[in-house]
């Protein structure tokens, strides 16, 4: 079980990035809560994994805190919720919203997610709230939601906008939504995608 990386952002595309340790090249998948607050490329890191085999493919997840890692692993438990699913949902959502949203049963928000439909958003409150109940409420309180106001009005950049559609169809939205996501956006002078990408998933919520 790899269950930690510290090495060297090679390269970044959301929602993976390439961890070089010891000259070995890990690809990654983060939720974009987490790919937002990763340094520049060529800076060290500490990433905490969780490592997936199956029968066709291995799939590596990375995470910036144990909390987040440890909710990840209690949401992909969830009869339903496979690991691309659950990425999906750490991507739309903090930790500390998800956390929310469950102890609030709010359903309509969870059923903005991604391949969330009605009953898996039940599921998910019932399940959910019987792991809350054995934690600690305080587990994820470090893990604050992302203040939208600080960010510039956006605008129509086409190379920063392809690849934030790109990003968002990885996570499981259909082209065609994802597209509307960015597109709704507007115009700005930003060119950073992984902006593009964190607005358009806290506009759904």
């Amino acid at each position: 079980m790899i269950s930690q990386l510290k090495g060297n952002i090679l390269e970044k595309y959301p929602p993976i990035i390439l961890l070089e340790v010891y000259d070995v090249g890990y690809e990654i998948n983060m939720p974009m809560t987490c790919f937002y607050k990763l340094p520049d490329i060529n800076s060290k890191v500490i990433i905490f994994t969780h490592f997936i085999i199956r029968k066709d493919i291995q799939l590596l997840f990375g995470f910036n805190s144990k909390q987040e890692r440890t909710l990840f692993r209690e949401l992909i438990k969830v009869n339903g919720v496979g690991p691309k699913l659950a990425l999906s949902i750490l991507s739309s959502m903090s930790a500390q919203q998800f956390i929310t949203a469950i102890e609030n049963e709010e359903i309509i928000s969870l059923k903005k997610l991604p391949s969330v439909g009605e009953k898996t958003a039940k599921r998910l409150v019932i399940e959910m709230k019987d792991v809350f109940k054995k934690m600690y409420k305080d587990l994820f309180e470090g893990d604050s939601a992302f203040n939208v106001n600080k960010l510039n009005k956006l605008q129509n950049i086409t190379d920063a906008e392809s690849e934030a559609i790109a990003a968002l169809i990885s996570l499981g939205y259909k082209s065609k939504d994802a597209k509307n996501m960015i597109t709704k956006l507007g115009k700005s002078n930003e060119k950073n995608c992984e902006i593009l990408i964190r607005t358009a998933l806290r506009n759904i919520i």
